[in-house]
C-alpha cells in the first residue's frame, strides 16, 4: 500500500495561485474586489479599535467604560444600517485604496522611461 501523499502548505497555496490565475479576469476582479470589501466590514473596525485602545485609550460605549471591540463592531453596524457616510467611508476604504494603487500603476505604466543622454 503507497504512503499517502502530505501536501506542504506551500503546495496549497500554489495549487490555490493555479486554480486563482485560471479563472476569468471578471472573475478574479470580483473575488479582489469581495475580499477588499470583506476587509473593510469585518477587519477594519478592529484595527481601529487596537489604534484607537493604545493611543486614545478604552473604547468606551455608553456607562459601560469597558466597551471592548465589540462594542465599537456593533457600533459600526449599527452606523452602516442607518447609512452613516462615515461608517461606509471605513467599509469602502480597503477597496478605494486598492483601485487607487492599481490605478496608480495603470498610469506608472503609461508613462515612457526617462532617457539618458
Amino acid at each position: 500500500m503507497p504512503a499517502p501523499m502530505v501536501t506542504t502548505p506551500i503546495e496549497h497555496l500554489a495549487r490555490a495561485r493555479q486554480s486563482f490565475i485560471g479563472l476569468s479576469r471578471a472573475r478574479r476582479e470580483l473575488i479582489v474586489a469581495g475580499l477588499a470589501f470583506a476587509v473593510g466590514l469585518l477587519a477594519m473596525p478592529f484595527l481601529i479599535w487596537v489604534g484607537g485602545n493604545r493611543v486614545l485609550g478604552p473604547y468606551t460605549h455608553g456607562d459601560n467604560p469597558k466597551g471592548g471591540p465589540w462594542a465599537l463592531f456593533a457600533d459600526y453596524v449599527v452606523g452602516l444600517a442607518h447609512g452613516s457616510a462615515v461608517f461606509w467611508v471605513v467599509a469602502l476604504g480597503p477597496l478605494a485604496l486598492l483601485t487607487l494603487i492599481r490605478g496608480f500603476f495603470a498610469l506608472l505604466r503609461l508613462v515612457p522611461p526617462l532617457r539618458r543622454y
